[in-house]
């Protein structure tokens, strides 16, 4: 199946989540090559050793994000040689890496003059913050830095503003100061975030991936739900969920998973426009998904000071939520289309795939283990990588062991060793893999392991780039916003909507998510929105972590809603149909993601939150789901047999019925619910059969 995993780069090519990126070669693809390897490595040494301050760990993060983004990513996608890189760039990266280094080299001066910039100070401090902003351009587009920068024309002209929004007005070093010199800026939480747990865990992810862990996807999808009714559909929607647990990234998984489902979908008889929508919705919901959550949660673990198991476990009945739409939606579709799987003798076997690919998921479910027993994301993160290491390495060794009884042995030797890293730290760690490359250099085919483990600190170091520029450029936003106390005046706007309608509130919260999702990234959006709306929700009652998680899921939700929809429109380049199109057609089928918020603003239990039992979270679990099937039904007109309009009106009312939060409705949307089931269930068998 190593189809499923290669990417079209002519799709690619056509829609990227991110900038156009350089083709290089010879000495310039050395260069960028040693500056991946170097970023990855400082990386892994700051999360083993933290040797180096906080405020210096977060500047040499964005030193290494500025030099390789302008090595990698040219200034204009059109009538620029992709193959090299100009002069210009190289001045432009040497000098963002160079004064990265600032904070180290003048640590104990900066400290004596805080609050008293020199001319020096302000002058590189300028320097970085225009960098950082063109980084952030080249990597991310314009939608992103015009809203930070006009963020920093607010701090600097903001006092000849109407009363009710203006501040008192602050002087060029205050907010250059703010911005570059302290942790309130670029320097802020966001990018503490990024230079630890961040990394850890892109990295993770993309050595699983090296590891062959999509192949392993790919066949558990295709062995369990492959041959069912509409199985391609389905199988997308499985893949894209495992796959968002490692990746987090949901344009990612299109062009990837997306590759060879959204083709197989079509080639069954699903329309372009349903297998580029299903590939969306499925691919997006990647950050939701627990563990990894499209980083967000580290973000959002940190910014609430609460442990990141709390946020894992808000999460899951959302996810779980959301999956069961896409599944559902996708098995109405199917039999509305009488549409078949995949023949039982061309789906592979999942049992022996996972039997033959067993130790790929060690990783991840001791890092799952560990983040639910109290160990920090960093150094699960750590444990995760390396096992993952040990494991690839130990595979290419066992490969060559021709006495099947030791090589269990030396699997259960393995991981016995990496526990090491549990009970006495890194450096037994560190023994282990050393001996294991050595060994590698003795071995055939071993030089191709160190390849690819080289390949995935490279490709890690990579796909950084993105979420690392945007959690630094947004640092400008929270620096403001800190400065000036302008926060508080969007949030006193929500607080007095909020004290007529909760709901007038939570829809406007909505609305601002939504439209900053338009190009917008889905970390920086959750810091915006969290930064302005989450504390004035929080003020009206709403629990803390579902605030928070009101925010980021309609972030979320912005890259699969049009105008702007970017999950769509990767999904366009591989259906090659309307990205508009598929982009309606998105949020119909993840209608979850729309719904499952309010529901859990007007009941907690539905993200285990507050004090209700077992019992209130089943009920509002079940409802929830009984919900889903229903709108799942006058979406797609089908359950049994197709479904008249007076039909599908029934059923959408009754879906509203039970998510609405005012007293009776949920007793009225049972009744309904109760009433259509045996009505169609007695229609469908009078209907005759055709064929």
């Amino acid at each position: 199946m190593t189809s499923a995993v290669n990417l079209d780069h002519g799709a690619a090519e056509e829609f990227s989540e991110h900038g156009t990126q350089r083709k290089l070669g010879g000495l310039s693809l050395k260069i960028l090559t040693a500056a991946a390897l170097t970023f990855s490595t400082y990386q892994l040494v700051v999360a083993g050793f933290h040797p180096l301050s906080s405020l210096v760990i977060r500047s040499l993060h964005v030193g290494f994000l500025v030099a390789i983004t302008f090595i990698l990513y040219p200034a204009f996608k059109h009538g620029t040689r992709l193959s090299r890189v100009p002069a210009t760039d190289w001045v432009l990266a040497a000098g963002g890496f160079a004064m990265a280094f600032y904070h180290w080299v003048f640590e104990a001066e900066l400290i004596q003059r805080s609050g008293d910039p020199t001319s020096i100070d302000l002058v590189v401090g300028t320097a970085m913050v225009l960098l950082v902003f063109e980084a952030a351009r080249r990597i991310l587009g314009l939608a992103l830095p015009l809203v930070c920068g006009s963020f920093l024309l607010y701090g600097f002209f903001g006092q000849y503003l109407p009363e009710a929004i203006a501040h008192r007005g602050y002087g060029f070093d205050q907010i250059i100061g703010q911005l570059f010199l302290g942790t309130e800026g670029i320097f802020g939480i966001p990018t503490l975030v990024s230079a630890t747990y961040i990394f850890l865990f892109i990295l993770f992810g993309s050595f699983l991936e090296h590891a062959g862990m999509i192949q392993l996807f790919n066949s558990l999808a295709l062995g369990l739900v492959g041959h069912a009714q509409g199985g391609p559909a389905k199988v997308a929607v499985f893949s894209s969920g495992m796959m968002g647990t490692i990746s987090g990234s949901g344009v990612a998984n299109v062009l990837t998973v997306g590759q060879f489902t959204i083709p197989l979908m079509k080639r069954f008889g699903y329309s372009s426009i349903f297998a580029g929508a299903v590939e969306a919705t499925a691919s997006m919901g990647g950050q939701i998904m627990p563990p990894v959550m499209g980083a967000v949660a580290f973000i959002m673990a940190e910014t609430l000071n609460v442990p990141y198991a709390d946020i894992v476990k808000a999460a899951v009945i959302p996810a779980f939520l959301y999956y069961f739409t896409a599944f559902w939606m996708v098995h109405l579709e199917a039999g509305r289309m009488k549409l078949m799987g995949l023949p039982k003798d061309q789906c592979p076997n999942p049992w022996k795939a996972l039997k033959d690919n067993w130790y790929l998921v060690l990783p991840l479910a001791g890092l799952v283990w560990m983040l639910f027993h109290g160990f920090t994301p960093m150094f699960a993160g750590m444990v995760g990588l390396a096992l993952t290491a040990i494991l690839i390495l130990g595979a290419a060794i066992a490969a060559r062991i021709s006495v099947t009884a030791f090589r269990y042995v030396f699997w259960l030797a393995i991981g016995l060793a990496s526990s090491l890293f549990v009970e006495y730290g890194i450096y037994p760690v560190l023994a282990i893999i050393t001996a294991l490359v050595a060994q590698c250099f003795a071995i055939k085919g071993g030089m191709k392991t160190l390849h690819t483990m080289k390949m995935s600190l490279v490709d890690g170091a990579k796909q950084a780039l993105a979420v690392g520029v945007a959690c630094a450029i947004v640092g400008v936003i929270i620096g403001v916003l800190t400065l000036t106390g302008a926060a508080s005046s969007f949030a006193g706007f929500i607080l007095e909507i909020g004290e007529k309608s909760l709901f007038a509130s939570l829809v406007l919260t909505m609305v601002v998510c939504l439209i900053l999702g338009m190009g917008i990234p889905t970390i920086p959006n959750y810091i915006i929105t969290s930064s302005i709306a989450a504390p004035a929700l929080l003020k009206l009652g709403v629990p803390l972590i579902v605030s928070h998680m009101f925010v980021f899921y309609f972030g979320i939700m912005a890259d699969l809603t049009p105008p702007v929809a970017l999950a769509a429109f990767a999904a366009a380049s591989i259906a090659k149909a309307s990205p508009m199109k598929i982009g309606f057609k998105a949020t119909q089928i993840a209608i979850a993601g729309f719904v499952v918020p309010y529901m859990a603003i007007y009941d907690p239990a539905l993200m285990l939150q507050g004090e209700a039992g077992w019992l209130a979270v089943v009920y509002i679990v079940f409802k929830a789901i009984l919900a889903i099937v229903l709108w799942g039904m006058a979406a797609i007109g089908y359950l049994w047999t197709p479904l008249k309009w007076l039909e599908r009106g029934f059923v959408a009312v009754a879906s509203v019925m039970l998510v609405a939060a005012i007293p009776l409705t949920d007793e009225i949307g049972f009744a309904m619910a109760a009433v259509f089931f045996i009505w169609h269930r007695w229609q469908s068998r009078r209907t005759p059969v055709t064929t």
